[in-house]
């Protein structure tokens, strides 16, 4: 009878063990299936692309590659003499302008005082050459700021401030307007994007609380849920001969929940951690409701 109850007390437990190791199985595999976590994130910022509005040649530059620069900061010049020229010439174009002008008024004024002497035919082209004039005055004056604005902007300056990045310009490179010469990292524009497995969309929500972990950092960075992509490729949608559909002819039984972007806002950045954009993160969202354990975050990144 000792032995009965002794086998049936580890029967007990070996059934009592498979029961808590199933359950376990369990809970890991639908926190992990449907739990929205990903572990392809990117930080991203926003680049501004700096081209002069002017061509000529790169007199200077101010600044160096990585360099930190504040909004209105010089980053590099273009060599203003023939611009100094260009406002010189209509300043002159501008007098000149202004005394025709005067002289065609004060001949207009002079012949409508005398009006029995005088055809209304020869008054009429008079004030007709005194409009023209003024016209002629005040497209010279247009012609002056423009050639004043062109001489400030020969000197390009930060519009944002941040990291000067991928800088390729040197004293003597001819700037051409509307090209890029350098670029901007806006500082005050980093957010990360996690692309969540589309099975796992309906636990996102914008304002959803969320968690990021960068594989070089240590500190978890907080932050919440901006926005929702609403649209990813999709590679029969190109076109093929005569304007149809270019519909692959085959078709993967195995099929993989397409990845979507989401954007999150960082809300507070720890101590220590310097965000580059392009580094790696992993992202853990809170479903309305719930609260996310940061040993998640451990579990997805490793460390």
């Amino acid at each position: 009878m000792k032995s009965f109850f002794s086998l049936l007390s580890r029967y007990a437990l070996t059934l009592s063990a498979v029961l808590v190791a199933t359950l376990l199985a369990y809970m890991m595999w639908k926190h992990y299936a449907q739990r929205p976590w990903t572990r392809d994130g990117r930080v991203r910022a926003d680049v501004v692309q700096i081209a002069p509005d002017v061509s000529g040649p790169v007199a200077n530059v101010a600044v160096r590659d990585n360099q930190w620069v504040n909004r209105g900061d010089v980053l590099y010049s273009i060599d203003p003499h023939w611009l100094k020229l260009a406002v010189a010439s209509a300043q002159a174009d501008v007098e000149a302008k202004r005394h025709e002008m005067l002289m065609r008024q004060d001949a207009a004024t002079r012949r409508s005082q005398i009006k029995g002497v005088i055809s209304s035919e020869d008054l009429q082209q008079t004030g007709s050459a005194a409009s023209i004039a003024a016209a002629n005055y005040h497209g010279a004056l247009a012609a002056l700021e423009l050639a004043q604005l062109n001489l400030a902007h020969a000197t390009v300056r930060a519009p944002v401030a941040g990291y000067v990045t991928h800088l390729r310009l040197r004293p003597g490179d001819y700037a051409t307007a509307g090209e890029t010469k350098v670029a901007i990292i806006d500082a005050n524009s980093f957010w990360v994007v996690g692309y969540f497995e589309e099975t796992k969309l309906r636990h996102i929500h914008v304002g959803n609380r969320a968690h990021i972990a960068l594989m070089g950092f240590e500190p978890v960075i907080t932050g919440h849920v901006e926005s929702i992509g609403h649209g990813i490729g999709d590679s029969n949608d190109e076109t093929g001969g005569l304007g149809l559909p270019d519909v692959n002819p085959t078709f993967n039984w195995v099929r993989l929940a397409q990845r979507v972007p989401v954007r999150i806002h960082i809300d507070k950045l720890p101590a220590g951690v310097e965000l580059v954009a392009g580094l790696s993160a992993s992202v853990s969202v809170e479903p309305s409701g719930r609260k996310t354990s940061r040993s998640l975050l451990t579990r997805i990144t490793g460390e």
